[in-house]
């Protein structure tokens, strides 16, 4: 095995060169500095505990072998954040967190240190727990909350079906109300309707709020959550009228128990209907919520939850490859030299380096749409609806630009580490499968941008709208004022081709409308403007965070200097990907495109001098990165061939039975 105390000469040597406090960047990342040192007290906690390692590499595992090991530790990680702590520690415990209204991110944070696979519990602290606190009444909330924050029971959050997904209006799933016995019975109508991809759904939880289409005195009432016993609490045995299993092996999350459920006339009381907004009263009258968007709330809080989810793998999957670069030496760059560090090429650099940029600006998009989030629930607590279409579309906007853009760097950042990136071991199979699978749940990508578009288009029509589109609105508007290069400048250009694709767009719904096309009919039409609109829209938020957060937030001058190249680079990245649309509505020239690119490539250099030191302030822990090219200490060869023999092939130097068994006949036999 690696040395403890070996470290790599190349790394070693960007290290010493390093002209800023690494600490400062952490600190930035995790809020303050007492968030750093309670994460890496908490992250310490939780690795030094030996049962929480694996003793045999889950890649090895078979499909029921990794549900059960991932599952287990996932069941000791709860046990042991219920336990008191060390005295000398500063985080919370579970029970501690609950007592001061801190959100129990277990499913999401600590537990992304062991659990690389998925976390059969994840949707359980991530949705059900979310979804009684937003659509439960306080009396549904006095009864189902305790239970649930002791893991009495253990829910997951049923909404997309075999046949329906985002589209929550086509869900087949009923639950028809019956005055006489005051229950809802539960149907599954078709193989369409059957509950399909909850995670935790399949063998681990026993409760789930189940999203269904509400009828009573013959109307359908449309979607509304239930929550529904699947198993029974002693045997965990499916209860009459319920099945439930799970769906089989994925791209990635394969420890995740993602399942499928069907009702035969399931019968619940009527107050497991979740009530804090909308009721069903005892004879059958239906009570009508303030408003239909509140029904989203859940979604649009795990929305935000993948932002800084998509930040944080991000920031790994650079780390990785930004190291591997950075020991890696390849081919002739000068004729007779050594082989240089690959991180030496432009066009390494060109792979690896919009991926670090992109890693800070979706993380300061992150704080601004959480920050969004917490005023927005504040405010609809005292009856304000009003920031609710704003939260709607930046969440949407955020969600899908962030994972289409990481799941993008992901796999471009695989490939930049060569043959090796393709090793399970390197990590980016892994992260690639995470970051695939989030441009689909919780809203897939294409109907996101389409909703986002929506609102875009109503808010230019309307003249009215919240923050993020304020610049959509009269005087608002960007002007075409001569193009200016500074950041601020180009913020403009960005804002530019966003109100010219709406605009692009309005028109030719219009068009559209002119020759008799019904308006469902026009918007189809016009689907590919529409969704250039709101990804111009979303890249706009993000550019506008990023700036404004480096030029607001306290930071010494060398940090400040790094982000504000990063910020520079990135901005000029998207802008020249997508130059035709700045040619089209921001009045750009060649002599512009020209200046761009050159101070594209003086920023490569200038990145290159600090991107390893960059990567480390990220303070990822090697048991975090799950990466033997991504280590600290940059021992990767030596890390690939370590891995490489835990193999179960090489136990013995021939396999023998399939040497007997197949290979040996085949060679002795005559073609």
């Amino acid at each position: 095995m690696a040395a403890s105390f070996y470290e790599n000469p190349d790394l070693k040597r960007e290290r010493q060169s390093c002209n800023f406090d690494k600490d400062e960047i952490t600190n930035l990342i995790d809020g303050n500095v007492e968030k750093t040192k309670y994460r890496r007290e908490l992250v310490e906690y939780i690795l030094s505990d030996p049962s929480l390692k694996d003793p045999i590499p889950v890649e090895y595992l078979s499909h029921e072998e990794k549900y059960a090991a991932e599952l287990k530790k996932a069941c000791l990680l709860v046990q042991k954040m219920r336990e008191p702590v060390p005295k000398e520690a500063k985080f919370e415990t579970l029970r501690k967190r609950q007592e001061n209204g801190k959100p129990l991110d277990i499913g999401v944070g600590p537990s992304s240190v062991i659990l690389k696979e998925g976390n059969a519990l994840g949707l359980h602290f991530v949705m059900f727990i979310p979804a009684i606190i937003g659509q439960g009444s306080t009396e549904q909330q006095n009864k189902w909350l305790p239970r649930a924050l002791n893991l009495e029971i253990i829910g997951t959050y049923a909404q997309t079906e075999l046949g329906h997904g985002t589209f929550l209006r086509g869900l087949e799933t009923k639950a028809t109300y019956d005055p006489d016995t005051k229950e809802f019975i539960l149907e599954t109508p078709s193989l369409s309707a059957y509950k399909w991809w909850p995670g935790g759904l399949g063998k681990t939880s026993n409760y789930a709020v189940v999203m269904a289409q509400l009828y009573t005195k013959g109307k359908c009432e449309g979607i509304h959550p239930f929550l529904v016993q699947l198993r029974d609490e002693t045997t965990h045995e499916p209860l009459p009228g319920i099945s439930v299993g799970e769906i089989g092996p994925k791209l990635g999350l394969n420890s995740n128990d993602n399942g499928y459920l069907g009702f035969d006339r399931v019968r619940i009381p009527r107050d497991q209907l979740l009530m804090k907004h909308s009721q069903v009263l005892e004879d059958g009258t239906y009570v009508k919520p303030k408003s239909t968007k509140l029904g989203y709330a859940t979604m649009v809080y795990v929305r935000v939850f993948i932002v800084q989810d998509m930040a944080q793998l991000l920031r790994k999957a650079v780390t990785i490859a930004t190291r591997y670069s950075c020991v890696r030496h390849q081919s002739e760059l000068k004729p007779g030299e050594p082989e240089p560090q690959i991180l030496d090429y432009k066009a390494q650099q060109n792979k690896l380096f919009p991926a670090l940029a992109a890693s800070f600006a979706f993380h300061f998009a992150a704080e601004k749409v959480w920050n969004l989030y917490h005023l927005a629930t504040e405010n609809i607590g005292k009856g304000d609806l009003q920031m609710l279409p704003d939260l709607h579309g930046m969440s949407c906007a955020m969600k899908a630009l962030s994972t289409s853009e990481t799941a993008k760097f992901v796999e471009t950042l695989r490939q930049s580490c060569g043959g090796h990136g393709y090793m399970v071991s390197s990590g980016f199979p892994r992260l690639y499968g995470i970051a695939t699978a989030s441009e689909t749940y919780e809203g897939e990508n294409t109907v996101l941008w389409l909703q986002v578009a929506r609102y875009l288009i109503k808010t230019r029509m309307d003249g009215s709208g919240g923050q993020s589109v304020a610049y959509l609105i009269g005087s608002n508007l960007p002007d075409n004022k001569a193009v200016d290069l500074s950041l601020d400048g180009i913020i403009n250009l960005f804002q530019r081709v966003a109100a010219g694709y709406v605009d692009l767009a309005m028109k030719e719904l219009a068009e559209h409308g002119r020759q008799g096309m019904a308006p469902y009919d026009a918007w189809n039409h016009s689907a590919v403007q529409l969704i250039k609109a709101a990804q111009a829209h979303a890249r706009y938020l993000v550019a506008d965070c990023f700036v404004r957060s480096v030029k607001e937030d306290k930071l010494s001058g060398p940090v400040r200097s790094i982000l504000n190249e990063l910020c520079e680079f990135l901005l000029i990245y998207w802008l020249v990907e997508r130059s035709g649309d700045f040619f089209m509505f921001a009045e750009l020239k060649t002599e512009h495109l020209s200046q761009l690119q050159a101070k594209y490539m003086e920023l490569l250099s200038i990145i290159r001098g600090y991107a390893v030191n960059v990567v480390d302030s990220f303070d990822i822990r090697d048991e975090a990165l799950g990466s033997v090219l991504g280590c600290w200490d940059g021992n990767a060869y030596q890390r690939l061939f370590d891995e490489a023999l835990k193999s179960p092939l090489n136990r013995n130097a021939v396999h023998r039975e399939s040497f007997e068994k197949y290979l040996k006949p085949l060679m002795k036999s005559k073609l």
